[in-house]
């Protein structure tokens, strides 16, 4: 193919290029993990991170053993949400994961840094490189289901995500504002170009609880996850509220005691997500 001009619509050649699972990544050979889920929105500021912590902790919770890919390069904030502030070690060609006081193996670009308060100033390249070594280059220990924390969008990050990691299926983040609809359809389409299936929705910031006389409040109107889950076809959907706990046992490092409840049925779905077999999801 010396003569590839890389625009397979004026090709007629059936060579790898043409097929999605050509750009996929193999782990580790040391490595072994049985489900990926990515959490990702079409925006920021929705509480991605917030989300994938709470799945973990729920997954858990469950007895599986649970990875956590943090690949929002320049925004981690995971093992500070886990209480992990150790440095991961390594050596050549591989790296070992920092793991929670529960068991959670997570790997974050702040678990590389000299210090968690310096900036990551990459060009996007860079990043998404790096985000992909989280995959190839770290020795996962026997991992039931990884869920990576997605950074916000449809760039170059989650483009290689999407791309070179063999994804179970992708769990969208979103809230309850009338902006919601164009979120939801971005990330939605963009799981269906890379043909991941979408698990499910989560609407963060749903409602908050009274705390006098336990209404439910909805401070951003109405939830919309229902209507959005019907017409996008995603099978499962939960509601998480605005609770201060979460914000308290995040910041103390403690997310992996936060009430999980809310994620039961979603958690479902995921668990019968199809696995992985040597670099592809089946």
């Amino acid at each position: 193919m010396a003569d590839c001009t890389h625009d397979c619509s004026s090709c007629s050649s059936n060579c790898s290029s043409r097929d999605a699972k050509s750009f996929i990544k193999p782990l580790h050979p040391d490595a072994k993990v049985k489900r990926v889920v990515a959490v990702a929105s079409g925006k920021g500021g929705v509480g991605k991170s917030l989300v994938t912590a709470l799945l973990a902790a729920h997954a858990s919770k469950l007895g599986n053993r649970v990875a956590v890919l943090d690949a929002d390069i320049t925004g981690p904030s995971i093992p500070k949400m886990f209480g992990a502030h150790d440095r991961a070690r390594g050596s050549e060609g591989e790296i070992y994961p920092v793991v929670s006081k529960n068991g959670t193996q997570l790997m974050s670009m702040n678990s590389l840094l000299d210090s968690e308060d310096t900036p990551v100033i990459w060009r996007g390249s860079l990043i998404a490189g790096a985000a992909q070594q989280f995959w190839t280059d770290v020795v996962w220990d026997d991992v039931d289901i990884m869920f990576i924390d997605m950074p916000p969008g449809t760039g170059d990050v989650p483009l290689t995500v999407f791309q070179s990691i063999p994804l179970s299926g992708v769990v969208i983040v979103t809230t309850p504002q009338d902006l919601v609809e164009m979120i939801v359809k971005k990330a939605v389409n963009m799981a269906e170009m890379m043909n991941v299936p979408v698990l499910g929705l989560v609407e963060n910031m749903s409602y908050l609880t009274c705390p006098c006389c336990g209404q439910k409040i909805e401070p951003f109107g109405a939830s919309k996850a229902a209507a959005l889950a019907l017409e996008h076809h995603i099978p499962a959907t939960a509601r998480l509220p605005i609770d201060p706990n979460f914000a308290r046992l995040a910041d103390e490092g403690m997310i992996e005691y936060a009430d999980t409840d809310a994620l039961k049925e979603l958690y479902s779905v995921i668990a019968s997500s199809r696995e992985i077999t040597r670099g592809t999801a089946e």
